[in-house]
């Protein structure tokens, strides 16, 4: 494993950019870290990085090469988990990509519960939305994603789909709190709190208010689920959510109504992984438990 030593340096110096901070990481000085990556620029008969007056970047070939080693690192990781398996104790590391939609209960309770069952195994859980989290699946940052609207990579393959309704979420005393399902007439005049554009559920309730021709009054825009829910126990206004990231409403005096979804349709959480990837055990004995999960909990709206 002296080998894949050195790979992972050259892999350190390419996230970092900087010999000198990914010395830092990896404890070692800088001169003994330069001449790994030298012997290893050597061997190939070609540099790897382009050496900048503010770090190093990589060029075509550091590319290529990274690209291979990092595949290399997820076989390994993969036919370590087979070989622990073989023991019946399962091991591994599992890495998720999620939006914080998911990563408030959901993958709290599914990790938990695994973990019960499967103490040896560990996860790292990165809070990531859209095409971020799509390509950490790409450079095998991360086994699992959960991505809410849309999935832009054709390499990506989806192993299952759940159907999410937007919320409409409100303090208890709001006037729409006595409503069953809130139409998107009904935010006129309200104060309305909105995810950033980039956010799947943006997406939506854009597409629904240009097609109503809804004129709403948006006072607050954020990238953060967990402020906008905090900001409405002190404002009378109104939030938005999907299903997965509703809890605890109540005792914060919130509530949730469904839109209507003849104004703004369902949306779709996709989990997913690298397409053509075969997955370590444990993410892969994972992934069939956030599944079953997912069926628990939502039924008929999860397709495979």
């Amino acid at each position: 494993m002296r080998y894949m030593t050195s790979l992972r340096f050259i892999d350190a110096v390419a996230r970092e950019g900087s010999i000198r901070k990914a010395a830092d990481k990896l404890a070692i000085t800088s001169t003994a870290l330069n001449r790994r990556i030298l012997a290893i620029e050597d061997e190939l008969g070609q540099p790897l990085f382009e050496r900048l007056p503010g770090g190093v970047r990589l060029n075509t070939a550091g590319e290529l090469f990274v690209q291979h080693i990092r595949s290399q690192f997820a076989e390994l990781a993969r036919v370590q988990s087979q070989i622990a398996d073989l023991s019946g104790i399962r091991r591994g590391h599992v890495r998720i990509a999620s939006g914080a939609d998911a990563l408030r209960q959901f993958l709290p309770k599914a990790v938990s519960h695994y973990r019960t069952e499967h103490p040896a195994v560990t996860f790292d859980l990165q809070r990531c939305y859209g095409e971020d989290a799509e390509a950490r699946l790409d450079s095998l940052d991360a086994d699992i994603a959960l991505i809410f609207e849309p999935i832009r990579m054709a390499h990506v393959h989806v192993a299952a789909t759940v159907r999410q309704t937007l919320h409409c979420v409100m303090p208890d005393n709001h006037p729409l709190s006595q409503r069953e399902k809130v139409r998107l007439r009904d935010l006129a005049g309200h104060r309305l709190c909105l995810p950033k554009s980039d956010s799947g559920i943006r997406q939506l309730l854009d597409t629904g208010l240009l097609r109503r021709a809804t004129d709403v009054d948006v006072v607050l825009e954020s990238d953060s689920f967990e402020f906008m829910q905090n900001y409405l126990r002190f404002e009378n206004a109104l939030g938005f959510q999907i299903p997965i990231a509703l809890n605890d409403l109540a005792s914060q005096g919130l509530v949730a109504r469904p839109l209507d979804p003849a104004d703004v349709p369902s949306g779709t959480l996709h989990l997913c992984h690298l397409k053509g990837r075969v997955l370590p055990v444990a993410a892969a004995k994972f992934l069939d438990a956030i599944i079953t999960s997912l069926r628990t909990s939502y039924g008929g709206d999860v397709d495979q």
